[in-house]
C-alpha cells in the first residue's frame, strides 16, 4: 500500500519563523517514514514558498529547494512546483501546518488549504481565527460561562485614561504569540510605552487585569468523545513574568521559569484544569489539537488565559512534554493527529 504523501508547511512571515523551523525539525524527527511520505514546504521569512529536503538549518539557502505553491484548485489537491521553467504536480493526501503567529495560526493558512480541498491537522478557518484574537476568545468563552480576564481593547490610533485602569495590568498585542510585546505595567506612567510597543505587533492591543495566580496549561488532543487532555503543567516563576521563545538560547531553559510537568498541584485542581481545558477548547470550536493556557488562583478557581491552536513542538515545548507525560511520545500524537485527518475525524 502507498504511504499517503504528507505536506509538512513551515516557517512563515510571523515573528515565530524560527521557533516553527524548530518545531518542524522535531515533526521531522519524529514522523514515521515507513508509514508517510514526507513532503516540506518551507515559507521564507519574505514569504517565498518553497520545497526542500527537509528543514535544515540553512535550508531557506539550499540551492535544491524548488519554488513551489499550494494550489487552491482542488482539482490539484496539492503542489505546484516549478522544475525547469515547468510546473509539475504533486498530489498531498494530508497536510501537517507547522505554523505559529499570524498567517499560520490565525485562519489564513486553514482557508488555503480549505479552498485546495486537502485534509488538513488542526483547527479550522473560524476556530484558528478566533483564538487567535485574545480579545474575541475572552467574549465567546466568557459566554460560554468560562472565567476570563477583565479586559478592554483599544484599536488602531484610541487612546486609553491610564488614571482609569487598576494596577498592574497586562498590555499585548490582541493576535499575536510567544509573549511579543507583552509588557508587565506596574503604574500609569508606563503605560503609553507598553502600548507602544505591542503595536508594533498588532494594531489591536488588549489591556487585561493582572490574574493573581499559579499560570498552568493542558494539552489536548482529537476531537469530540475521543478529545485527550495531556498533563496539566505549572509555570514556575522566580521573578518577573512567563516569556516563552523569549530567550537568546532556549533550548538552554529560562532564566526565570520553569515548565512544571506533571503540575505540583492538588489532584482535584488538576481535574478541574484539565475538564475546564476542555470546555474552553469545545466553546471555541476548536479541532485536532491545541494547548489552553489558564491560570490557577489560590482558591482555587480557573480563569482562561489563551489558546495556542498549534503550539510549539520543539524540543523544550510544553504541548509535547505534557502529552509524554501522559504516555503519548511525539511520535504518537503525531501519527493520531494525521490519521484523524486523513477518516476525517478530526472536523
Amino acid at each position: 500500500m502507498a504511504r499517503p504523501k504528507v505536506g509538512i508547511i513551515f516557517g512563515g512571515r510571523s515573528d515565530e519563523h524560527p521557533i516553527s523551523v524548530k518545531s518542524a525539525r522535531e515533526v521531522a524527527k519524529n514522523l514515521d517514514a515507513e508509514k508517510y511520505e514526507p513532503f516540506y514546504i518551507g515559507i521564507t521569512r519574505t514569504g517565498d514558498w518553497k520545497l526542500c529536503d527537509g528543514p535544515g538549518p540553512d535550508w531557506e539557502n539550499d540551492g535544491g529547494c524548488r519554488p513551489a505553491v499550494l494550489a487552491p484548485d482542488s482539482g490539484i489537491h496539492g503542489l505546484l512546483v516549478l522544475e525547469e521553467g515547468k510546473y509539475e504536480t504533486i498530489r498531498l493526501d494530508v497536510v501537517l501546518p507547522v505554523l505559529h503567529g499570524p498567517q499560520g495560526e490565525d485562519g489564513a493558512t486553514q482557508g488555503l488549504l480549505e479552498l485546495s480541498g486537502i485534509p488538513y491537522v488542526g483547527c479550522g478557518v473560524a476556530s484558528s481565527a478566533l483564538c487567535m484574537d485574545k480579545s474575541l476568545a475572552y467574549a465567546v468563552a466568557g459566554g460560554a460561562g468560562i472565567a476570563t480576564p477583565d479586559f478592554r481593547t483599544l484599536t488602531a490610533g484610541e487612546d486609553v485614561d491610564a488614571d482609569r485602569l487598576s494596577y498592574p495590568v497586562f498590555v499585548k498585542p490582541a493576535r499575536s504569540g510567544s509573549s511579543f510585546g507583552v509588557s508587565k505595567v506596574s503604574g500609569k506612567e508606563d503605560l503609553p510605552g507598553a502600548v507602544d510597543i505591542a503595536r508594533r505587533y498588532d494594531s489591536k492591543v488588549l489591556i487585561e487585569e493582572a490574574v493573581v495566580g499559579e499560570e498552568v496549561g493542558c494539552a489536548l488532543l482529537g476531537s469530540g468523545p475521543d478529545l485527550t487532555a495531556g498533563e496539566v503543567d505549572r509555570i514556575a516563576l522566580s521573578h518577573g513574568f512567563f516569556r516563552i521563545h523569549q530567550e537568546s538560547e532556549p533550548e538552554r531553559g529560562s532564566d526565570n521559569s520553569k515548565a512544571v510537568v506533571p503540575a505540583d498541584i492538588p489532584a482535584a485542581s488538576r481535574s478541574l484544569v484539565q475538564e475546564t481545558a476542555k470546555a474552553v477548547y469545545r466553546a471555541l470550536g476548536c479541532t485536532g489539537l491545541a494547548r489552553v493556557d489558564l491560570f490557577l488562583t489560590g482558591d482555587g478557581k480557573v480563569v482562561l488565559n489563551e489558546v495556542n491552536t498549534f503550539p510549539g513542538m520543539t524540543s523544550y515545548s510544553r504541548y509535547p512534554r505534557m502529552m509524554a507525560a501522559a504516555g503519548l511520545p511525539l511520535s504518537d500524537v503525531i501519527d493520531r493527529m494525521l490519521a484523524s485527518a486523513l477518516t476525517g475525524e478530526s472536523r
